[in-house]
């Protein structure tokens, strides 16, 4: 029997999901395995096997993956994550665990709700996340960066099309400046990766970064484990246009690639303090610029003679985004730097890290959100009042609401 004629939502019994998708990809073209027979929505590998970084499609874990939306609602069980708790399903309402279900099943419209529900904090995200991270830890995250104008999101751009030559599934996370007086975001980005809108093997998500400091939005981390869990193997994050203080990116990234053009050869002394000193890969974009070699050589030496991290010297790609020149250059060149690191066991410690990060983030908003449900505002003024006046120091405020907030326990 072949599995490709099957009626949809029908498995024969002798054959698992894993034999189905590789009986049915066999049949068909390439192009066409981005979308099964078996379901509505694009499908997206699983990303929890040891090989999901290396494999370019990869059978979804369960043939209940491959069953039609309607029925995702009564196989919710099945399509979590095993690892997850009953605790965390409990906490998902019916609506919420359909949605989940579909999402990490890989439909593309409840992907984009889920993240949604994640970035506006919304009280199903917890419990979404909770379903995604078991999902997590083998996707390579590459963070973008740069000032404005260096071409970084038609650089992104040209970075996922040569990601998808390679066989893997791409997403992309756009970071965009919210503005300080009207709270809104442009989220303009995507405009600049218009030619990877055909292609079902790419996700672009725009981000508003809400006021966080840093070059990414608070979410991010959360966004990108979100879209890991749903298959895809290489995440691209871009930042907003930083300067020398927005460097979160380094801490939610496996390697951080930072782009300058030929103009920031003179600046690059301005810039070491801060954007110079997170680069693992630098690529000096719109090469066919003139400069652009000079620019380069000014990158390379001010790198060769400052400190190299974890006993990597950042190399220079020259690149051009728009006509691509250089772009399989600097993805091998990324290659290179994260075999580096996973020779001298150091991704594995940078993970570990940014979990770490990630957890001391939680505890401290946590903390704040106690602090602010247990000292009342008219308390916080009066004492606000009195260091206003001099009548109290900083410190002793602080001590003082702390006592308040967590009593019977010293400062």
């Amino acid at each position: 029997m072949s599995v490709g004629n099957l009626p949809r939502g029908k498995l024969p019994p002798e054959l698992d999901a894993q034999q189905a998708w590789g009986h049915a990809a066999r049949s068909r073209p390439r192009a066409s395995l981005l979308r099964s027979k078996f379901t509505r929505a694009p499908i997206c590998p699983r990303a929890g096997s040891e090989t999901a970084v290396d494999r370019p499609l990869t059978a979804p874990s369960a043939a209940v993956n491959l069953l039609p939306n309607r029925q995702f609602a009564a196989k919710a069980h099945a399509v979590l994550h095993p690892k997850v708790s009953e605790e965390i399903i409990a906490q998902l309402t019916p609506a919420a665990t359909d949605l989940t279900a579909r999402a990490l099943a890989g439909d593309r419209v409840a992907l984009a709700r889920a993240i949604t529900l994640v970035e506006n904090e919304a009280p199903q995200a917890e419990a979404i996340l909770a379903a995604a991270f078991p999902r997590t830890g083998q996707a390579i995250r590459i963070g973008v960066t740069g000032p404005p104008g260096a071409g970084k999101s038609t650089l992104t751009a040209r970075m996922a099309r040569e990601y998808r030559n390679q066989g893997h599934l791409v997403a992309v996370v756009a970071v965009d400046p919210t503005s300080p007086f009207s709270g809104g975001a442009v989220l303009g980005d995507r405009v600049r990766m218009y030619e990877l809108a055909g292609d079902e093997g790419v996700f672009i998500r725009s981000m508003a970064s809400r006021g966080s400091l840093g070059g990414l939005a608070g979410t991010t981390s959360d966004v990108c484990d979100l879209l890991e869990a749903c298959g895809f193997a290489r995440i691209l994050i871009e930042t907003v246009g930083v300067g020398q203080s927005e460097l979160e990116v380094a801490e939610t990234a496996d390697t951080t690639l930072v782009v300058l053009v030929p103009e920031s050869g003179d600046a690059v002394q301005a810039l070491k303090a801060g954007l110079m000193e997170i680069g693992d890969v630098f690529a000096v974009n719109k090469a066919d610029r003139e400069g652009a070699e000079r620019a380069a050589h000014a990158v390379r030496s001010m790198l060769h003679l400052g400190t190299h991290r974890e006993n990597w010297e950042p190399p220079v790609v020259l690149t051009v985004a728009q006509t691509g020149d250089g772009v399989a250059q600097l993805v091998a060149t990324l290659a290179r730097h994260l075999e580096h690191l996973a020779a001298q066991g150091l991704l594995a410690r940078r993970r570990r890290k940014r979990l770490a990060e990630r957890i001391d983030a939680r505890v401290e908003a946590h903390a704040r959100a106690h602090y602010h449900a247990r000292v009342p505002v008219a308390r916080r003024e009066e004492i606000l009042s009195l260091v206003e006046r001099r009548a109290m120091t900083p410190a002793d405020a602080a001590h003082t609401l702390y006592d308040e907030a967590w009593p019977g326990r010293k400062s």
